[in-house]
């Protein structure tokens, strides 16, 4: 029988393949196992091709609280039970912090199954630093809300990784474009993994204005965080030289700009205004 614990348990956030042998294993041996959604948990087992042997039962934001401590009273009695959510780790932004917290306070073994992760994969393919992070999940509805969230990250050096619904993109970013500043890189990542996934790399405000023609799928927004340069170390008159020159050789005076404001911190309208009264 399989050791008494509560198992976190990462599922695909797209491609079935992404599915470990462990998280099979799992799945079949679990004495319980406590799904967000059961159809959705249904539909990944037959496309994975195994069964599920154990008791499912529900456990999702609505009834949580009043679930956590019987799955708790049934890990104290000696079963395993797993925990799986739609897509990606439980917890992280998903439930199961609450049973987390639970088991910990009752001495109660917690594990995972490690495996794909919307953060993770974003951070991956965003072209943005990533030797330091920081998850924000999902930034408040309301507009006045959202934006004094993100005024408190402005002074923000790490990268920062956040959740968005499609619906809500185009606003966000653009409240990202008026806070953190329309220079600042960013890459929007859509449907991971999945058939038509993409990502689109650039600057906050030409990224809400991409936005603003509507974007369907499955959102995790990679923003870089303020360089230090951003204090003002770097004077625009150090950079100069090096736009005229790249003009020189051929390449759009507003790219040059927006690439060394992305280095540098300065903003692109300040450099493109230097560049051409330096010309």
């Amino acid at each position: 029988m399989p050791e008494a614990a509560l198992v976190l348990a990462a599922t695909p956030i797209g491609d079935s393949r992404d599915a470990s042998p462990r998280l099979l294993t799992e799945l079949e041996q679990a004495p319980v196992v406590a799904a967000e959604d059961t159809r959705r948990l249904r539909r990944l087992t037959d496309r994975l091709g195994i069964t599920v042997s154990g008791e499912v039962v529900s456990y999702h934001e609505h009834n949580e609280a009043a679930r956590t401590p019987e799955l708790v009273e049934r890990i104290s009695a000696g079963e395993r039970v797993l925990l799986v959510t739609d897509a990606g780790m439980p917890s992280v932004s998903d439930p199961g912090y609450r049973l987390v917290q639970a088991c910990v306070a009752a001495d109660l073994p917690v594990t995972c199954v490690p495996g794909p992760s919307a953060v993770l994969m974003a951070l991956a393919v965003s072209g943005l630093p990533v030797d330091r992070f920081c998850f924000e999940g999902f930034l408040p509805r309301k507009t006045g809300e959202r934006e004094r969230t993100l005024g408190a990250l402005v002074d923000e050096p790490r990268t920062m990784v956040f959740f968005e619904a499609p619906h809500r993109l185009a606003s966000t970013l653009t409240s990202m474009a008026g806070v953190l500043g329309e220079d600042r890189p960013a890459a929007v990542c859509r449907e991971l993994t999945k058939t038509y996934e993409e990502v689109h790399r650039g600057p906050l405000a030409d990224l809400a204005a991409w936005a603003g023609d509507g974007v369907k799928g499955e959102i995790t927004v990679v923003v870089a965080g303020r360089s230090p340069a951003a204090a003002g170390d770097v004077d625009p008159a150090d950079v100069i030289p090096e736009i005229l020159e790249r003009v020189g050789a051929g390449e759009r005076l507003k790219d040059v700009c927006r690439d060394v404001a992305a280095r540098s911190g300065l903003s692109s309208r300040t450099l493109y205004d230097a560049a051409v009264q330096a010309r």
